[in-house]
């Protein structure tokens, strides 16, 4: 019988109280994040941060890698000095991601950036950020409220992986961001926007995807339960007999 996929899922490093317990040192994610995993048919595994040349070797144990949200990533990343507004506190993150996603790009693991992960994919690739929609949007439908997911629509490209997935015309999404892509990273292209131009979707070779929405927090499991399908189909490849002699 095959196993059902192992997701990687990367998590962050907090300070956290509980019980007895205060003010100590954890790496977690919002569960909603191994749920949406789970409900789609894979097993979740959870990435703590590590040094990152330990990435390939963790990727060579995983059949596809899921990038998390969370606060921005430094834009030294990307040659430019912080927004006033930048949400800059995830050093592990933004060290231990970036590796990630190197490692899984140059092994063609299928992976999903969501919001923040869609942003380090584009900065990975050599692209760059809007550090504060904001600022060059009229309208900021992008932030939702403290505490609290947004909603808005977001308009797949036909013809992408995205669109094939998503094909209708438009759609709502839970939403939470205040930064988006600005230069587009080399190999990426774009496959959704929001209706005020906001790029909301990236794909690259293979099943290379990031969207700028939270899809965990909603009902819709197409974009996991393709990468699930995804990685089951990479992992069936890779254990093909070999004919030998």
């Amino acid at each position: 019988m095959d196993r059902r996929p192992f997701v990687g899922v990367s998590t962050y490093l907090v300070d956290a109280s509980w019980s007895d317990w205060r003010d100590r040192r954890v790496a977690l994610v919002p569960q909603r994040y191994t749920a949406y995993v789970q409900d789609a048919g894979g097993i979740a595994v959870l990435l703590p941060p590590d040094a990152p040349e330990r990435a390939p070797e963790v990727l060579a144990r995983l059949d596809a890698l899921v990038i998390a949200g969370g606060p921005d990533i430094d834009p030294a990343y990307y040659g430019q000095p912080p927004h006033p507004l930048s949400d800059i506190d995830a050093v592990e993150r933004d060290v231990w991601e970036s590796a990630l996603l190197r490692a899984a790009l140059a092994a063609g693991i299928p992976l999903l950036g969501i919001c923040r992960g869609m942003q380090v994919l584009n900065v990975v690739c050599g692209g760059t950020l809007i550090q504060h929609l904001p600022d060059v949007v009229e309208v900021d439908v992008h932030g939702g409220s403290p505490g609290r997911y947004g909603t808005h629509l977001v308009r797949p490209v036909p013809g992408t992986l995205l669109g094939g997935l998503l094909p209708e015309p438009e759609l709502t999404v839970p939403t939470f961001h205040h930064q988006a892509v600005d230069r587009l990273g080399t190999g990426l292209r774009v496959s959704a926007h929001a209706p005020d131009g906001t790029v909301e979707a990236v794909e690259g070779p293979g099943f290379t995807l990031g969207v700028q929405w939270h899809p965990e927090q909603g009902d819709d499991l197409r974009v996991m339960q393709a990468l699930v399908r995804a990685a089951t189909a990479a992992r069936s490849v890779q254990l093909e007999p070999v004919e030998v002699g």
